[in-house]
């Protein structure tokens, strides 16, 4: 599947800690139940133990993610934190274990759902920033991105021949054979029951919705994919990098230029939203940090706070919306929600600085956009892979590349700014206090920020940032490979073993 800045950047729109925990389960518990036809009447899930899940799907969300996907809710739901709740009033019987498993990846759901006399296995992955794969269906191999709405086709004919005439017809986007007796059809919508009704020997038949925002489409391509083809497919890049992302988006979602803006337009209002949130107070009793947000802005247009100019109202903004996902108010996964405020929050607070219009705040929020594809296609977004370096390492690239766009930087300008604040947080561990995504997340979300603004101008200074954006994310992805598991969201390492830590996860344990 091809990167879009809408699915693997911007977004999701979510509630909860985590966008690898809560709303990519979400997802997963969605499809769950489109495989079932309804919410479950059992659900057996299990976790490796050296994978992230077993010490952090209650703390992190997952729980309540699933939970909230199989009753049929979305990412955003207010109800979303009271789903565990929910399906206990539900009548569906859950249990969740925890065994040596050895799955190769550290976010892995192996789902066991019943309900009536029908049975199902779903395996999927939490792939970063609330993306999903599911890689296995009842015991059939298969590869799903959730960027399709799906039909699947239990055959007892042969599968091969029944995929090539739903693949003559030129009526679907792909179409593949899993197993001997599993034909995998995507499209734009599923296939509807007078279509299937037509097929011969079909036993089965199940339908997997669209989780994703921006679709895939047959024959899509885009223009590049890394930040060095940026350069060689047009060789200029004396313009803004808002310009590349646009094209970039509008080949990828196959829209427009207005469509992509509105798009970005709306992403801000709801980043704009949280961070007005968090600024009023928020309250949430199973969180370990209070409000804080509103009295730094207080302190500091009291002119009580050092001078920290454009920083201070950085730090207000992004401790605002850092606050907001804690509380589990709606926010913007940015591109996760662990780093949800680095980006945004530095983006909004330079927006209000310099009193910019709204069009090239849409912009700016394109170029760090970019930027994130960018990560994503060479490395991760997800800390349970790669430790907080891929967390608010990559908010930190995409908030400099777009503070450069709003000083009236170039495109080169932008990508050297992304490239300097990568480099300052290689192998950076992800050591969440009690296992929840508040300390030092929030620290290290304004210490993203305070990169991305200190980057920028060094490239808007023409500092010279050496390594080329790619070969960064090349060590990032290589650097990832190579640090410890106990230090990449497991709970396990760093501040999250100090023993002032273990007694504030004892003190939030339920009884």
């Amino acid at each position: 599947m091809l990167a879009s800045i809408f699915n693997d950047v911007i977004g999701p729109v979510m509630r909860g800690p985590s966008s690898s925990h809560s709303a990519a389960a979400v997802r997963l518990g969605l499809l769950g139940r489109d495989l079932c036809e309804g919410t479950p009447d059992r659900v057996v899930v299990d976790f490796d133990t050296q994978g992230s899940l077993a010490t952090t799907h209650r703390s992190q969300g997952s729980d309540m993610g699933l939970f909230g996907g199989l009753l049929g809710w979305e990412a955003d739901d207010d109800r979303l934190p009271g789903s565990p709740a929910a399906i206990a009033e539900a009548g569906v019987d859950v249990e969740i274990r925890t065994s040596r498993l050895d799955d190769p990846h550290p976010n892995t759901y192996r789902l066991h759902l019943w309900r009536g006399a029908d049975e199902h296995r779903l395996v999927g992955l939490s792939t970063g920033g609330g993306m999903i794969e599911i890689v296995e269906i009842d015991g059939h191999a298969v590869s799903l991105s959730g960027d399709y709405a799906v039909t699947l086709l239990w055959t007892s004919g042969d599968a091969v021949i029944l995929a090539t005439e739903l693949e003559a017809t030129g009526l679907y986007d792909e179409v593949t054979v899993s197993e001997e007796d599993l034909v995998v059809v995507s499209g734009q919508k599923p296939m509807d029951a007078a279509a299937v009704d037509e097929l011969q020997a079909v036993e089965r038949v199940r339908r997997l919705r669209c989780v994703l925002p921006v679709m895939s489409r047959r024959g899509m391509t885009v223009p590049f994919s890394h930040a060095g083809e940026l350069a060689s497919s047009s060789g200029d890049l004396s313009g803004p990098l808002s310009d590349r992302a646009i094209e970039y988006e509008r080949a990828r979602g196959g829209i427009g230029e207005d469509e992509v803006l509105a798009n970005a337009r709306r992403m801000l209002e709801i980043m704009r939203r949280g961070v007005e949130t968090g600024l009023a107070g928020t309250r949430y009793d199973d969180r370990i940090l209070g409000w804080q947000s509103g009295r730094f802005a207080e302190l500091a247009e009291a002119g009580r706070l050092l001078d920290g100019g454009l920083l201070n109202r950085m730090i207000a903004y992004v401790t605002a919306l850092m606050e907001a996902k804690s509380a589990m108010e709606v926010i913007v996964a940015a591109p996760t929600a662990g780093s949800c405020a680095t980006f945004p929050g530095a983006l909004l607070a330079a927006v209000d600085e310099l009193s910019v219009s709204k069009e090239a705040a849409a912009r700016a929020l394109l170029t760090g956009g970019l930027v994130g594809v960018f990560v994503t296609n060479r490395s991760s977004f997800a800390a349970e892979v790669g430790g907080c370096q891929a967390e608010t390492g990559a908010g930190a690239a995409m908030a400099a590349a777009a503070l450069v766009e709003l000083a009236g930087g170039t495109a080169e300008q932008s990508l050297s700014a992304a490239s300097q604040s990568l480099q300052n947080v290689l192998g950076l561990i992800c050591d969440p206090v009690a296992n929840r995504v508040e300390a030092p997340c929030l620290g290290r979300n304004v210490s993203g920020a305070a990169n991305a603004l200190s980057c920028a101008n060094m490239a808007l200074a023409g500092y010279d940032h050496l390594i080329p954006l790619d070969e960064v994310l090349d060590a990032h992805r290589q650097v990832s490979q190579m640090m410890a598991r106990e230090l990449r969201c497991t709970g396990l390492g760093g501040l999250a073993a100090t023993p002032t830590a273990q007694r504030i996860e004892l003190g939030l344990r339920p009884d």
